[in-house]
């Protein structure tokens, strides 16, 4: 019965969240919508290794290499992103398992694994920003305008067609990790993080389950960078890549709740409204003070509230199992004599 409300419950959400568009149809709103959909996929993206203890800082690098990828190809040689965002996806997929091997080989765990991935994203970003020949630089870059079949571009004018995209990128998202919730992966994985040397015992291919789970987040990051990068029209090294979008993937899902599959929902419409407040609120004045929150945020939420925010709901919403009295206890042996 509660696998069935469930179920239900998750129908009609999407029935009315499909619906959503066609009913309201304010721009900003539905722009807002947009950007909070695509950001949840790509916090999702990294709460698959983070939730399983692999705190990498080099998602910013991932997201980065998915948006610039699909936009070059695009503008210097004709390639339709249909083309471009699966080579986006194997470019970082390659990288992932580039820096993920040596360091899964040979035990790099904790904080130098953190290191290394920070390192990651730094050397990515430096890398956009130097060859601005090509990539436009620190000014930002922008994809050419499609003069034929805007399908092929994947560019579109209309908000309702690509906030029914994101949706469904979204979806698959929330889907992907449930798939990976129930597989047997998630039990080696969950073993790792607990005790490396006894799931290797226990007959766990260690190097293998993380490799694995890291692939499945490079990719889904990739994606989410080049349909943000189509979306927007406009690339910049900072919003796509680099240090910073890697500690707001790292805030928004430990703050929305990172064992939970909708946690990095939550922390995406607490990114992208916190964003959008001191925006509208502050204009240029407030350029990095999200960053300077996200980081007192973090600290809290961690100290306070380790499951994050739909965590913790959902933890006060089961029932709770009465624990035996002293007397009750004594009771009970007493009706068990043999025990």
């Amino acid at each position: 019965m509660m696998g069935q409300g469930r179920l239900v419950a998750w129908a009609v959400g999407l029935a009315a969240l499909i619906a959503l568009p066609f009913v309201y149809r304010d721009p900003y709103h539905l722009h807002i919508l947009v950007l909070i959909l695509i950001w949840s996929f790509a916090y999702t993206s990294w709460s698959m290794m983070g939730r399983f203890g692999l705190v990498s800082l080099g998602h910013g690098g991932f997201m980065g290499i998915g948006a610039y990828v699909t936009v070059l190809l695009w503008n210097h040689l004709g390639l339709s992103p249909w083309i471009g965002i699966p080579v986006g996806m194997v470019a970082a997929g390659v990288l992932a398992l580039i820096v993920g091997y040596p360091c899964f080989r040979f035990r790099i765990t904790g904080h130098y694994f953190v290191l290394v991935t920070l390192a990651l994203s730094g050397i990515v970003l430096q890398i956009i920003t130097a060859t601005r020949d090509y990539t436009g630089g620190s000014l930002g870059y922008t994809p050419n305008r499609a003069s034929g079949s805007k399908l092929l571009a994947l560019q579109f004018d209309d908000k309702t067609t690509w906030y029914l995209i994101a949706l469904a990128v979204w979806l698959g998202g929330i889907i992907i990790w449930h798939l990976v919730d129930r597989s047997m992966s998630r039990y080696a994985l969950e073993a790792i993080s607990e005790d490396e040397d006894a799931a290797a015992a226990a007959g766990v291919n260690v190097t293998a389950e993380k490799l694995k789970i890291t692939l499945i987040s490079a990719l889904m990051t990739a994606l989410a960078g080049a349909i943000y990068g189509q979306y927007q029209m406009f690339i910049t090294p900072d919003t796509v890549s680099g240090i910073a979008v890697s500690l707001q993937m790292v805030f928004a899902a430990i703050v929305g709740g990172l064992f939970v599959s909708l946690g990095p929902t939550v922390g995406a419409v607490i990114t992208i409204l916190l964003a959008e407040t001191l925006r509208i609120g502050f204009g240029t004045k407030a350029v990095g003070w999200d960053n300077l929150v996200y980081g007192v945020l973090l600290v809290l939420f961690i100290i306070f509230l380790p499951k994050g925010i739909l965590g913790s709901v959902l933890d006060r919403l089961k029932p709770q199992r009465k624990v035996p009295r002293a007397h009750e206890q004594e009771a009970v042996q007493i009706a068990r004599p043999g025990t």
